[in-house]
């Protein structure tokens, strides 16, 4: 865990804007820097939000494992960190990255290219 006493207080004042959910949890997402591709989701609880802030790379909590991990550790396909941003009610966070590799644990660029839901579309404005 992180030394949150070497934390920057002004860190630790973005962290506590944050609508965690009821797990503590909130949805980042993850998005090309300079394309503006979306790739991924993940989940961050508040120690995982702040080793992303402090760290220049993107570390997520674990639903399924119940532990830290930190994009491309195992795989090389790291994500660096080019901006952060919370959204307007507090419970998700946009992350702007420059993905090296893919960025989905299937090996794709991103993670919404495999089903697509084919909605009806909206009327052209």
């Amino acid at each position: 865990m992180t030394d949150t006493a070497r934390v920057p207080e002004a860190v630790e004042d973005r962290i506590a804007r944050v609508a965690f959910n009821a797990d503590g949890l909130v949805a980042a997402i993850v998005q090309q820097w300079d394309t503006r591709e979306v790739l991924m989701l993940g989940w961050m609880d508040a120690e995982a939000l702040r080793r992303t802030l402090t760290s220049g790379r993107v570390t997520f909590w674990s639903r399924s494992r119940q532990e830290y991990w930190r994009k491309g550790d195992t795989s090389g396909n790291i994500q660096i960190v080019r901006g952060a941003r919370l959204d307007c009610d507090g419970d998700a966070i946009l992350l702007e990255v420059d993905q090296v590799g893919p960025a989905c644990h299937t090996g794709t660029r991103t993670c919404f290219d495999a089903d697509d839901l084919d909605p009806v579309r909206g009327p052209e404005r």
